[in-house]
């Protein structure tokens, strides 16, 4: 428990972060990095070039300073973060990198105004905060190593299948190297995957695209300009060779509920709105199916929604194409806006709405929900970077 003294002092130096947290944050990790380079692979490193991971660490730490006295505020994002934690496999040692490598950019960049007294506090606020996290990060981890098909840690698996999907998306079947039985998981849920690319080891969080049930994971990876990882995916990767995963893992999930769904998404945001679809399907639920392309050349997976459609009739693909090639089939040209999503919501707007998709389409979705009506706590979303920068709350 922390002591008031401690609380008071934390609560105190919520302006000197306000106005240095980014600076904070950002020398931080290139402490971090040079201290204690093998933990550089948990981190992506275009984040870090783009400045959205310490800026989300920023705020993360302001909003823990300012709710140290009352963390049940705190409720709605710390699953998240545990979530990611568990997602990367970060495990209890290191926590002490993290905290050192943060007291030191803390006491750096502010200077004589981080007195002992300062450090001391936040020295005893972040182990206290750590602790939290490392408890309930253990009770995930334990839980799904004791599940059917469960583990911890890397397990080793092998390519079974590769398949284009589209001229930039190919699908990876990824079947355990000891044959035995793997971990389900819920649609919206993604894997890690653990690469050694040019001697330099990285994780990357790809969406599940598969449906659950079968003794295989899929994964459909869009090749990036410049994206080290995905171009040595698609480059290097091919059938039979090996890799290690890390369980199943997110909160970005479909839930059970008698409202019509939506499911809109934009290019390979596409991913894990296919689990959902495949999942959903029989529910006898209405399902609008929205996906946002350049064009047919890019979209994936059109023939198996297609299909979908033509056997369950509660499913309604709806397809927008903004720059569609002469002999393409779109039902409608340009980007998603207020008109579009206007025609093929129900007038009272009680919908389950998920949207998945590049940064600008997410800001776009977002502004358009709300402009709509549609129930906060019915919008769902995964958005990787800080929820400031996508207007939600």
């Amino acid at each position: 428990m922390l002591t008031a003294e401690t609380i008071a002092t934390v609560k105190a130096t919520v302006p000197a972060l306000r106005d240095h947290g980014e600076t904070i944050t950002t020398h931080f990790y290139q402490v971090m990095f040079r201290d204690y380079p093998e933990v550089k692979a948990y981190f992506n490193q275009s984040h870090q070039a783009q400045g959205t991971q310490p800026r989300a660490l920023a705020n993360s730490v302001l909003a823990y300073a300012e709710n140290i006295d009352r963390l049940q505020a705190l409720e709605g994002a710390l699953p998240n973060i545990i979530q990611k934690h568990v997602a990367l496999d970060i495990r209890p040692e290191h926590y002490p990198i993290v905290g050192e490598c943060l007291l030191k950019a803390i006491g750096d960049v502010l200077g004589d105004a981080a007195t002992l007294p300062v450090m001391s506090a936040w020295a005893e606020a972040y182990q206290h905060l750590a602790d939290l996290l490392i408890g309930a990060e253990e009770s995930i981890y334990q839980e799904r190593e004791n599940r059917r098909g469960g583990w911890r840690g890397p397990r080793r698996f092998r390519v079974a299948r590769k398949e284009t999907e589209s001229s930039v998306i190919t699908s990876f079947y990824l079947e355990p190297v000891d044959d035995g039985k793997i971990m389900d998981f819920q649609p919206g849920q993604f894997i890690t995957v653990l690469l050694d690319i040019d001697g330099q080891p990285s994780r990357r969080t790809y969406s599940l695209s598969g449906g659950a049930g079968s003794n295989h994971y899929r994964i459909s990876v869009k090749r990036e300009p410049g994206g080290i990882a995905s171009n040595y995916l698609h480059d290097h990767i091919e059938v039979g060779t090996e890799l290690d995963l890390l369980p199943p893992s997110g909160e970005f999930t479909l839930t059970e509920s008698p409202r019509p769904l939506v499911l809109l998404t934009a290019g390979v945001g596409i991913t894990p709105a296919i689990s959902m679809l495949d999942a959903a399907a029989s529910s006898g639920r209405d399902i609008q199916f929205i996906h946002c392309a350049l064009n047919s050349r890019v979209h994936a997976f059109r023939d198996h929604v297609d299909m979908l459609a033509i056997e369950n009739e509660n499913i309604q693909p709806h397809y927008i194409y903004s720059d569609p090639l002469p002999h393409d089939r779109a039902d409608s040209e340009g980007f998603i806006d207020e008109e579009k999503l206007t025609r093929l919501l129900p007038e009272d707007r009680d919908v389950d709405l998920y949207f998945l998709g590049p940064k600008p389409f997410m800001k776009s979705v977002w502004c358009i929900a709300s402009d709509l009506g549609i129930p906060e706590r019915q919008i769902r979303y995964e958005f990787f970077g800080p929820l400031e920068t996508l207007g939600a709350s």
